[in-house]
């Protein structure tokens, strides 16, 4: 027989990193994987899929949000069965057990309310350990287990949530799900497949090839390894399972990290996230480091504000990265400014140069050639008129070169 195992949609995740039109585009893109999930199961014949937690973000949500996840999954034609996990628990106020839900519920989705086993079919179990608060204080996969006694004949699919000691050594936690009891239950042929989430990285558990981490259908983090992942698992009497991932996740979270000192670093920075595909889907962490002169560094400004319009977001950029700036006279004396303009200028080019009176230490590797140059770097202890003088004289440098145009 043929399942589809998925786990951690966390419908209604929200990212305050985000802006309002993003964060729509990526509730909604939460909401399509299960569409796409479902035409994978359609697609491979799949007889079921099992969602091994956390299907909703919290408890919380508004009725529009939940409604429209119960119309999507009323739209996938394999029955679907849910477990709660710890973001969506039976605690008392639950949604699934509030009167909207209920109400709209599709009758080919069932919620694995109550642990141990549910029959999907004459021969095929499911052995589930759904979370009924927040702070289980014991292994909620090994009590369900126990509940069971030997297969006979019958293939069984054990449904969990949370972390595994196989992966999680010296968490200490009670609640943590015990390898040990798992492989020993598939090697007695008690269980023929653990399906677990909470882990939002496609991950095997063990050497068995029968406990698996879905992953997240969506990814949601930068540190998730292989997110946006199903599995098609395939299970046959006498023979270890057959795992299948299928890619059905849209969005993306990225790294990346540049040098800058040249004009040409510039050039470089602007080519790398240009060649970077689904800008609109991608939520980059960037880091820049370097020294430019100030013409580069207007360059590389006007160059980020384009692309904080392309991707989905570039948060905290600036502050994450180590950017020293340097200026001089000649340099100002370049945008042909005259009068009070030129005066001004001069005057917020020497206080910048009083404010740094050595209170900033400029990264490791990053070298001052010249005392008359200016330095400043962007630091979460900066000094605040170093600071306003620095971004005035970028200001003034912008407006001027602009205004040329």
């Amino acid at each position: 027989m043929r399942f589809l195992h998925t786990a951690d949609w966390q419908i209604g995740m929200t990212r305050a990193f985000l802006s309002t039109e993003a964060q729509a585009r990526f509730a909604d893109a939460r909401l399509e994987s299960i569409r796409s999930l479902g035409n994978v199961a359609v697609a491979q014949g799949c007889e079921f899929i099992v969602v091994a937690g956390d299907v909703f973000e919290n408890n919380q949500l508004n009725t529009q949000t939940v409604q429209r996840a119960l119309e999507v999954m009323r739209d996938v034609a394999v029955p679907i069965y849910l477990l709660p996990g710890n973001h969506d628990s039976l605690e008392r106020g639950t949604l699934y057990e509030q009167d909207d839900f209920v109400a709209h519920l599709p009758e080919h989705v069932h919620i694995l309310a109550e642990p141990g086993a549910h029959e999907v079919r004459e021969g095929v179990e499911l052995v589930a350990a759904p979370w009924h608060g927040k702070h289980p204080d014991r292994d909620l996969v090994s009590e369900a287990l126990s509940q069971t006694g030997p297969a006979d004949g019958t293939t069984r699919i054990v449904v969990g949530h949370g972390s595994i000691d196989a992966l999680d050594r010296g968490a200490g936690e009670r609640f943590n799900i015990a390898a040990e009891p798992l492989e020993s239950a598939l090697a007695a042929g008690q269980i023929h497949f653990v399906a677990l989430g909470d882990r939002h990285s496609t991950t095997s558990v063990g050497s068995s090839g029968a406990i698996w981490y879905s992953g997240a259908s969506e990814v949601t983090a930068l540190r998730e390894e292989a997110p946006g992942n199903v599995l098609v698992v395939d299970l046959e009497a006498g023979q270890a399972p057959s795992v299948t991932q299928h890619h059905v996740g849209t969005w993306t979270f990225a790294e990346r990290a540049f040098d800058v000192s040249t004009a040409a670093d510039v050039a470089a920075v602007e080519r790398g996230l240009s060649t970077m595909p689904s800008k609109d889907r991608t939520v980059l962490k960037l880091r820049l480091q370097g020294t430019l002169a100030l013409s580069d560094h207007h360059d590389l400004m006007v160059s980020m504000e384009r692309y904080e319009q392309m991707f989905a977001a570039i948060p905290d950029w600036q502050s994450r990265s180590s950017l020293a700036v340097l200026s001089s006279d000649e340099d100002l004396a370049a945008l042909g400014l005259s009068g009070f303009v030129a005066r001004a200028a001069s005057e917020i080019l020497s206080q910048t140069d009083q404010d740094q009176g050595g209170q900033d230490t400029p990264e490791p590797g990053f070298e001052v050639d010249d005392s008359e140059l200016l330095e400043w770097t962007y630091r979460s202890d900066a000094d605040d008129d170093s600071t306003s003088a620095r971004d005035a004289l970028a200001l003034l440098y912008r407006l001027k070169k602009e205004g040329s145009r």
